[in-house]
């Protein structure tokens, strides 16, 4: 017999961390590993994201844009509501050197 109620899922903090860090790689400008905090409280979540931008990137733009698409993704594949982004640029990354031939 069905109750005809529907169920809940319910989304790790450890998925949405790991939803989130790799969404933030996914952001022109963002080099090497992203730490990610996750706070799930019912349909929201929290992030705490520490990031290092690729030299000379402008940092406010890229934060700016990392920001956003985190808001998108995170929203996209866990349907958790994001209230809010803090990010702490951990470093300035510089571009790895270009292999060429020494003559």
């Amino acid at each position: 017999m069905s109750t005809g109620l529907p169920g809940v899922t319910t989304v790790s903090g450890r998925a949405v961390r790991r939803i989130a860090a790799r969404a933030a790689r996914e952001v022109a400008g963002v080099a090497g590993p992203v730490s990610v905090d996750a706070a799930v409280s019912g349909d929201r979540t929290a992030l705490d994201i520490r990031l290092p931008i690729l030299y000379p990137e402008p940092v406010g733009r890229v934060t700016d844009a990392c920001r956003a698409h985190l808001q998108r993704r995170t929203a996209e594949l866990t349907g958790l509501a994001v209230s809010r982004i803090d990010i702490v640029v951990t470093e300035l990354a510089a571009a790895a050197a270009r292999a060429g031939r020494v003559r």
